[in-house]
């Protein structure tokens, strides 16, 4: 195995934003740095279960919708 291109593997503490900490070992920052998340399973749809929300910049979605609302059954 070549020396020196592995980066520094090391703990650090990840705060999630419900205040909660765990260390994990990562190549993020220097050894015991913090990471914060502002995303995490405690707050992310995709986990929490809830709806997902479609924003309409310039009218994308609903050009999309006048175009292809056909198509769909309700």
């Amino acid at each position: 195995m070549k020396q020196d291109i592995h980066p520094d593997y090391h703990f650090i503490t990840v705060v999630m934003t419900d205040g909660t900490t765990y260390q994990t070992r990562s190549t993020y920052g220097k050894e015991g740095a913090t990471l914060n998340l502002d995303i995490d399973p405690t707050t992310h749809p995709a986990w929490t279960g809830g709806g997902q929300h479609l924003m309409d910049r310039g009218g994308r979605v609903s050009r999309f919708n006048n175009k292809f609302g056909g198509f769909i059954k309700k």
